[in-house]
């Protein structure tokens, strides 16, 4: 799956209001859908690479030896889903926002997950 067509796909998730690709080394999109002036996808990949290396490093800290699978922030009305992309040691993310009383975390997880392993780079 290229990069456009994962980016359309990860807009058929319920609730979905905008989705990035985005290089975790300098918090550039490849990619984006959706989105809109209500989301600047463009300041939300950039604030959520900061996001990505922080918890990465506060990892590192802790000693733990574990990869970062997702990570969720919870709004009122949003939830915004951070996934890791690990091929071949890229520093890559997917960025999904949602509206919260349309989605299904549980099932946007899961679909986000099966995006990033379709993913062909």
């Amino acid at each position: 799956m290229d990069i456009e067509t994962a980016l359309k796909e990860a807009m058929t998730i319920d609730g979905a209001l905008g989705a990035s690709l985005v290089d975790g080394e300098s918090g550039m999109m490849l990619g984006s859908a959706g989105g809109g002036r209500e989301l600047d996808l463009e300041v939300a990949s950039a604030g959520n690479t900061e996001v990505v290396r922080a918890k990465a490093r506060t990892i590192g800290a802790l000693g733990i030896a574990e990869e970062i699978e997702d990570i969720l922030i919870t709004l009122d009305g949003q939830y915004h889903l951070i996934r890791l992309l690990h091929h071949g040691g890229s520093q890559l993310f997917f960025y999904l926002a949602m509206d919260r009383s349309r989605a299904n975390l549980a099932l946007a997880r899961h679909s986000l997950r099966g995006i990033a392993r379709a993913l062909d780079l």
